[in-house]
């Protein structure tokens, strides 16, 4: 759990005095990073701004009563998250299995040349986005949000066998997309630290 720091404190005591200064000063330190952790979940820039701007309300909203114990960066992560995951139940995405073979078969981006450190985490980012729906959200969840398989099988409704699966079709694809140069420690190495 992240400790709350100076900065994020004056926020929250400027929230009682001054709140629409404070959702201000919130929204220019914290909004472009909410933005990424909601755009894990459902890539689609003007639903992710939507729902950035939803938390942001919800704050200002709550704002008479809003105490937190972690650092704000910590609280918006996990508001944007669940934002995400709302919509995605609100919406009813329905993932078809056929989207995920018409995928798996589809061709995939070769990789024979090194690619720079740069290359490589925009290669990887794409390569997470062109993941089917289903099969994205839970590696993004697993990976990113750090939710345990049990933890996803119980916020999406699914067994953890249907988690197993889908983490596993994920490696697979990403594996095949990113070459056979780079191994499944590389992989997680990058994916772990290309994102903050």
């Amino acid at each position: 759990m992240e400790n709350i720091d100076h900065h994020d404190k004056q926020i929250l005591k400027l929230l009682v005095k001054d709140p629409d200064r404070a959702i201000d000063l919130l929204f220019r330190s914290y909004y472009s990073f909410l933005c990424k952790s909601i755009y894990r979940i459902i890539p689609d820039k003007n639903k992710v701004e939507d729902l950035a701007q939803d938390v942001f309300y919800e704050i200002w909203r709550k704002r008479d009563h809003f105490h937190i114990n972690t650092s704000l960066k910590a609280y918006l992560r996990r508001a944007g998250m669940n934002k995400a995951l709302n919509f995605i139940r609100d919406q009813k995405i329905k993932w078809d299995d056929a989207e995920e073979l018409n995928f798996l078969e589809s061709e995939n981006i070769g990789a024979n040349e090194k690619l720079e450190a740069n290359e490589l985490q925009t290669e990887i980012e794409l390569a997470i986005n062109d993941l089917p729906e289903r099969c994205r959200i839970i590696f993004s969840l697993s990976r990113f949000e750090e939710m345990t398989y049990q933890q996803i099988a119980d916020e999406l409704g699914i067994s953890i066998k249907t988690v197993e699966n889908q983490i596993s079709k994920a490696l697979k694809v990403l594996r095949k997309k990113l070459g056979q140069y780079l191994s499944v420690v590389l992989l997680f190495a990058v994916l772990s630290s290309s994102f903050f």
